[in-house]
């Protein structure tokens, strides 16, 4: 294979004993295929090529070169491996030509985007020049007017040198200045060329416009205009500080503060920053440091706190014209068993028509009752007393007639006389409704006799409390009864302003599945209209609705008129109050406030229930006098025994006042009673129910159980004894005499005494005696016994004393030292 030197050349390997299949290659180009076998070599053509004396396929040769071995490759695999080889060639050939086309085409776009970028360039060049050009232009021709017209005056005095002659030396010396003037612009142009070919990236608005930099916003241009505007006018005229009354919270942001003073924040804050206040504009201040803040910028500061929000919902006095007769409302209360549900089932079915009675009481708990007269009555059902107690606490004096049942056949039952407990606590007026007076064991007469133990005294007793014996079941004495209403209503004299934002209380409220929450409120002042805003407690609302006591939707609702609220955000508590506001940001600042106190309230464990929190209450409070308790006994007798022992406890400062005794069990009435009152339980011998328990958990009322008398009382009059002022004691304990006074350095004057009489001791008080009258009364700085600090000096040794806070001590001055003691003060 001489021939093939240079060549580079391809084996086929077949079976084992195959020859080898060699191509050989020129400059990338096929010539021929050798097929090498053990015994012979044969030249088989390229197929499809034209050889000299050889007309026939690749078949053909390899056939014949196959017919000369008597083993080896078949024709057909030989076949198929060169047509494998052919395709491989032809598949490299044409990647190869698809390499090239792209590299082409990718120098092609190379070369178009380097000439479009050289254009550009040189357009921005063009551009840059001609107005650099057009600049110099411009300039040359100020400096050429400004010379002319210097020249043109100094002409009359220099006449010779304006007639200079053309030509000689002259010309070269206005030659020069123009080489050097060309030659430093040729100096700027290149240096403008090299920085712009430093400036970086071509930017968009480079490329659009023509001109780099910014552009002039369209708030730049109008203060521009407003600018040149002023000028024509007369020049910029300063603006007058605007004085404003900002509104001054506990604590503010800077931001806001700004926005209020119409400031702007930067200026707020450099100006904390030169008062030493690093802060930023999302920061917190201070009321003191903002009210500097305000008064440097020239404002004035109005202090306000969180619970002025409130104030738009105070009060008003209603002049007396003003004022318009409104129906009473009436409160049923009493015994369960002593016919009160049947007594109201009475009133509804001899004033009500039968198809205004179906459910209603049961639905809001409050209804309208017209006499025979024409009077209407609003009657409030409280079952439980717990709306009734839940009001009282607030303070929502919503019942003006209180109607006691008591059943003739059973006189007066604990439940009965709780009724007149809550009764005189809300201060109303009672009616006492002597019921079952058609049973033949009635007794009405032991009725009121029992009355009179708890201060109850009736007409028939020669009392001021009228009383009306009625049978709900016959009907007998319901006329009387809401005729003695009526009168008790008229003596009254109730009246009220319609003409007014509503104000009302709410008597229940529930979370309704269709319509959201829903609030009974009675109205007790002015007219609540639909569509009014208004807030009641922690909630607040639009009035989407009003529905009467009969069922019917409603428009507006005047005083002493029951109506269902819709339109609430949240379920409000029985008894708050419902005031209407002007604005929904109003109602919902007043919500968010009341909530925000009542959570604080929370987490401070609610209000001083407990005895030691009364007594710190107590102390804190001037005007308490009283220590409000209620007690619970296992039988009447030890009850009474308690109630005496606990009336005695006191003296002419402060005194117990039991606001309920009872027998039996301490029930949920009695702990909603001592939460409202703000006082303890004491239970002698009994316990809690499991409700009890859990209502006084939640809100924290304290029971407590007591199985010995004695105990009890000493508790009670120690808790009263809480609210006695400490009594200070004063105890003399020595004298020392100053014999020498010294300057000390970063002490101040030190005086050399000998301590005449007792101790000297470094915590107690001294007074400075001059002439035997007290010039300075204060405490110790520094007691000293030779160089040493000690905690008392005996009488008849010498020791140093310097005074805290004061330095006017001499020779010869004596010091009286004692001690204080706070003595608490008991009740005897």
């Amino acid at each position: 294979m001489s021939d093939n030197d240079g060549k580079k050349t391809l084996g086929l390997r077949g079976g084992p004993r195959s020859g080898n299949v060699k191509q050989s290659f020129s400059h990338g180009r096929t010539k021929n295929v050798v097929v090498e076998t053990k015994r012979k070599r044969v030249v088989v053509p390229k197929p499809g090529a034209s050889q000299s004396g050889s007309g026939g396929s690749a078949s053909a040769a390899v056939a014949a070169a196959g017919s000369k071995r008597p083993a080896g490759i078949s024709d057909a695999e030989m076949e198929r491996r060169l047509k494998a080889l052919q395709a491989a060639k032809a598949r490299e050939g044409e990647e190869a030509a698809q390499r090239e086309a792209e590299e082409k085409a990718r120098a092609e776009e190379r070369e178009r985007m380097r000439a479009e970028k050289e254009a550009k360039e040189r357009e921005q060049r063009e551009a840059e020049e001609r107005a650099r050009q057009k600049a110099e232009e411009e300039e040359r021709k100020a400096r050429e007017a400004a010379a002319a017209a210097k020249q043109a005056e100094a002409a009359p005095a220099e006449p010779a040198v304006s007639r200079q002659p053309a030509g000689g030396a002259k010309p070269s010396a206005q030659a020069a200045p123009r080489k050097v003037e060309r030659e430093r612009e040729e100096r700027g142009r290149r240096k403008g060329d090299d920085s712009e070919r430093r400036s970086g990236k071509l930017t968009l608005n480079q490329a659009l416009g023509g001109e780099g930099g910014r552009q002039k916003s369209m708030a730049a241009m109008k203060r521009k205009q407003e600018r040149a505007r002023q000028k024509a006018m007369g020049g910029n005229q300063p603006r007058e500080k605007v004085v404003r009354d900002v509104q001054l919270p506990e604590a503010i942001t800077v931001a806001e503060l700004a926005n209020r003073m119409a400031e702007r924040v930067g200026d707020v804050v450099k100006a904390l920053m030169q008062n030493g206040i690093m802060a930023t504009q999302n920061q917190t201040i201070d009321a003191d440091t903002a009210e500097l803040i305000i008064e440097e910028f020239g404002h004035r500061v109005t202090r306000v706190s969180d619970a002025d929000v409130e104030d738009v919902i105070k009060e008003v006095e209603d002049a007396p014209e003003d004022l318009k007769s409104r129906p009473p409302v009436i409160t049923i209360m009493g015994h369960v068993d002593h016919g009160k549900t049947s007594l109201l089932d009475a009133i509804r079915e001899t004033n009500v028509t039968s198809g205004e009675a179906g459910g209603i009481t049961q639905h809001i708990g409050a209804y309208q009752v017209t006499t025979k007269d024409g009077a209407v009555l609003t009657f409030l059902d409280t079952p439980g007393h717990a709306a009734f107690t839940s009001m009282r606490s607030r303070g929502a004096q919503v019942t003006d007639i209180v109607v006691l049942v008591v059943a003739a056949d059973d006189a007066v039952m604990p439940q009965t006389v709780e009724a007149i407990n809550h009764a005189k606590a809300a201060k109303v007026p009672m009616i006492v409704a002597i019921n079952k007076i058609d049973k033949p064991s009635a007794n009405p007469t032991k009725v009121r006799t029992d009355l009179l133990q708890h201060e109850v005294v009736v007409e028939q007793m020669s009392g001021d409390v009228q009383d009306v014996e009625v049978s709900a079941h016959t009907g007998q004495g319901l006329p009387e009864l809401l005729e003695a209403i009526a009168l008790q209503a008229e003596i009254l004299e109730l009246k009220a302003n319609p003409d007014r934002a509503a104000q009302g209380a709410v008597i229940e409220a529930q979370l309704d599945v269709g319509r959201g929450p829903v609030a009974t409120v009675l109205i007790q002042t002015g007219t609540l209209r639909q569509g009014d805003i208004f807030v009641v407690g922690e909630q607040y609302g639009k009035v989407r609705a009003l529905i009467n006591d009969k069922g019917e939707r409603v428009k507006e609702a005047g005083p002493s008129v029951p109506v269902e609220v819709l339109g609430l955000n949240g379920t409000p508590e029985a008894g708050d109050v419902l005031n209407v506001t002007e604005t929904e940001a109003q109602a919902r600042e007043i919500a968010e406030y009341r909530a925000n106190v009542a959570k604080e309230k929370r987490a401070a464990l609610g209000a001083a229930t407990t005895l030691e929190q009364l007594m710190k209450k107590a102390k804190d409070d001037e005007n308490v006098s009283e220590l409000p308790v209620l007690v619970k006994a296992d039988v009447q007798g030890s009850a009474e025994a308690i109630v005496q022992a606990l009336e005695k406890v006191g003296n002419d400062e402060v005194r117990v006042r039991v606001l309920h005794s009872g027998v039996g069990a301490i029930t949920e009435t009695d702990v909603g009673l001592a939460e409202a009152s703000g006082c303890p339980v004491i239970g002698f011998n009994v316990r809690a129910n499991a409700s009890a328990r859990n209502t006084a958990n939640q809100k924290g009322v304290e029971i407590r159980y007591y199985s010995v008398i004695y105990d009890l009382v000493d508790d009670v009059k120690a808790a009263a004894s809480g609210l006695l002022s400490a009594e200070i004691k004063e105890t003399f304990i020595g004298y020392a005499e100053i014999k020498e006074v010294f300057k000390v350095s970063n002490v101040g004057k030190v005086a050399g005494c000998l301590v005449t009489e007792g101790v000297a001791r470094r915590s107690a008080g001294v007074r400075l005696l001059r002439d035997n009258v007290v010039i300075h009364e204060g405490t110790l700085k520094t007691l000293k016994r030779f160089k040493d600090e000690v905690p008392e000096v005996q009488s008849g040794q010498e020791c140093g004393m310097a005074f805290e806070n004061y330095d006017d001590i001499r020779q010869g001055d004596v010091i009286e030292i004692f001690e204080r003691q706070e003595v608490e003060r008991t009740l005897e």
